[in-house]
């Protein structure tokens, strides 16, 4: 057992620099900057206050794989709404609910800097619109403000 423990710490040390790098995908925004992990983290949770979001969660497993003896790149997700969207978008519709908060990812690159992305709110809730409704009209604002988030996280 122990020799297959082994084995998946070798296997994942090795792919982990693969796995860490983001690249463009459809509905996602990915800004590669020369910021370290840490300080992109902290960047994207300032810059959340101060665009009116909250940081509602935070959560990520590199911590608990180290504690495990497994190395991973910085991986870090933290979650941002505010309950002026979760009030307005709870009345237009309960099961849009469950994409709340909409989440920021932020990841380390194989050279040490990071890569902030995230899904545009706009393409999170697209399954959610009927037509040209209210719930269109949230996600633009929230785009929005999720690209001043991003702007201003990353920006050194």
């Amino acid at each position: 057992m122990r020799f297959i423990n082994m084995l998946i710490v070798a296997f994942f040390g090795l792919t982990t620099p693969l796995l860490a790098e983001m690249s463009d995908r459809d509905g996602w925004a990915v800004i590669k900057t020369e910021m370290a992990h840490a300080d992109l983290v902290a960047s994207t949770r300032a810059a959340i206050k101060e665009n009116g979001l909250i940081v509602v969660t935070q959560a990520g497993p590199t911590k608990a794989a180290a504690a495990r003896g497994i190395e991973i790149p910085g991986n870090t997700v933290i979650g941002a709404f505010n309950n002026d969207f979760a009030v307005r978008l709870l009345t237009l519709s309960t099961p849009a609910m469950i994409e709340a908060p909409i989440r920021f990812y932020v990841t380390e690159n194989a050279d040490g800097t990071a890569t902030l992305s995230y899904k545009t709110p706009s393409f999170v809730l697209a399954p959610y619109v009927e037509g040209e409704d209210a719930i269109s009209e949230i996600s633009v604002e929230l785009d929005t403000l999720f690209a001043q988030v991003a702007a201003q996280a990353t920006t050194p």
